[in-house]
């Protein structure tokens, strides 16, 4: 790993100079203009932030360092005889701007071996809650935990040079992505299989030591993991749990701190939360129409009935993207393969041949095709993963890869404090009527 870390410190380096001149140069450049409804509806679309793992296309979807899904499927590392992109080679991505051939994926994942050792005192804070207590809530708290170990912290306290920030912030990272699957693994057995723990298997890689450690030992399912870590594991800057874990680590805050801060997000029913709330909304649909396989014309009259009651179809529509998402293309020919015949994942398909064109209908949605939400709930549920409170944890370890990337290239390039200007509806208002000119135009 100090090979990759050498590395990243010599590309860092390049970068930096080249925003330097960049800024030099055209820093009073104007790239976008905002408006008021943009203002005031969650800043959606503004230009503000500056991510380089990621870039959201609206047409092609996700790009990672310029590499769409189909592409990383391709073209990543698989373990021998696997078909699905190790999530250990996408991380590689995101930090160097490279593809890793099979021996660098090798290097991460016995790197993130070697630190993947939690504590036992993180273990016993999580025991502290009730079992009752939401496994995102426990999620947060192993976090926080782990966060007696940082560092940055340490280094911070004791006076480091500015200019090694993204040294200890590196570490950090790399100390949180290899630990996160036993903190995950160990909530999913306490609070699911009795607390009945499955000790880690260092011969696996991460996804699979990940499906090893919940008790999911099918080829299968590892093969499910390894996908899912890899296309959930960005979405460039703007969305909650990537925006919030650049906020927070803005104030210099470590990885441990500005990733909980990150998850906290995550939780929310707008954003990591909505898979759940998507195979809840079939689970239901099935009871609803007494049918384990509903046919296409009874799937279109539950869904005008839903969006009649002022409620959303979950899982469709996405704030930026204006097709299908290709996470659930990827996920859809998944299913195809090891799971064909079985009727939720046939359900799911016959939802995407009936939802768009309604909503389509509607004459007021911009994009009514299906997000990777969609269609992730029930091919895990195929495995027997019934407890989809558990999802979101599932998505933020995926979610760890793309953040913290993202932070170590924050510190590397001396990223300062966010700090957006906000205004009052009466300043606003006075603007408006030409008493006061917030805006100095």
């Amino acid at each position: 790993m100090e090979i990759i870390k050498e590395r990243f410190k010599i590309k860092a380096d390049q970068v930096s100079q080249e925003i330097k001149q960049l800024l030099k140069d055209h820093g009073q450049k104007v790239i976008g203009e905002v408006t008021l409804s943009q203002i005031y509806q969650g800043m959606r679309g503004i230009t503000g932030l500056v991510t380089e793992t990621s870039l959201l296309d609206a047409n092609e979807g996700i790009r990672f360092r310029g590499f769409s899904i189909p592409e990383l499927k391709d073209k990543l590392p698989k373990i021998p005889g696997g078909s699905e992109p190790l999530p250990e080679g996408l991380f590689h991505l995101m930090l160097l701007g490279e593809l890793p051939n099979s021996e660098e994926v090798d290097v991460m994942t016995s790197t993130l071996q070697r630190r993947s050792h939690v504590p036992n005192y993180v273990f016993d804070t999580i025991e502290a809650l009730p079992v009752t207590t939401h496994p995102m809530t426990m999620f947060v708290v192993g976090i926080m935990a782990l966060q007696n170990g940082s560092h940055f912290a340490k280094a911070y306290a004791s006076g480091m040079n500015k200019k090694d920030y993204w040294d200890a912030t590196f570490d950090d990272s790399l100390d949180l992505i290899a630990r996160l699957p036993r903190i995950a693994a160990y909530i999913y057995r306490r609070k699911y299989k009795d607390g009945h723990h499955i000790e880690p298997n260092g011969l696996l890689d991460w996804s699979g030591n990940f499906a090893h450690m919940m008790g999911y030992d099918d080829a299968g399912f590892k093969e499910l993991m390894r996908l899912y870590m890899t296309i959930h594991a960005d979405h460039e800057g703007g969305n909650v749990s990537a925006h919030t874990t650049h906020l927070v680590g803005s104030a210099l805050s470590d990885p441990f701190l500005s990733f909980a801060a990150g998850m906290n997000g995550l939780a929310g029913p707008l954003h990591g939360l909505a898979n759940q709330e998507v195979i809840k909304w079939i689970f239901e649909l099935r009871e609803n129409l007494g049918v384990e396989l509903p046919s296409k014309e009874q799937i279109g009259e539950y869904v005008k009935q839903t969006l009649a009651s002022g409620k959303v179809v979950p899982g469709y529509g996405h704030a930026v993207l204006r097709k299908t998402d290709p996470r659930f293309t990827a996920q859809m020919e998944f299913g195809k393969k090891h799971m064909p015949n079985d009727p939720l994942v046939q359900t799911v398909w016959n939802i995407y041949e009936t939802v768009p064109e309604i909503l389509n209908g509607l004459g007021k949605v911009k994009n009514p095709w299906p997000n990777v939400d969609a269609h992730s709930g029930a091919l895990l549920v195929h495995y027997g993963m019934v407890e989809y409170e558990f999802y979101t944890v599932l998505f933020g370890v995926s979610r760890a890869l793309g953040v913290l990337a993202s932070l170590c290239w924050d510190r590397a390039l001396g990223m300062p404090l966010e700090r957006p200007k906000s205004v009052t509806t009466d300043l606003v208002q006075k603007w408006l009527k030409g008493e006061d000119n917030i805006w100095g135009d």
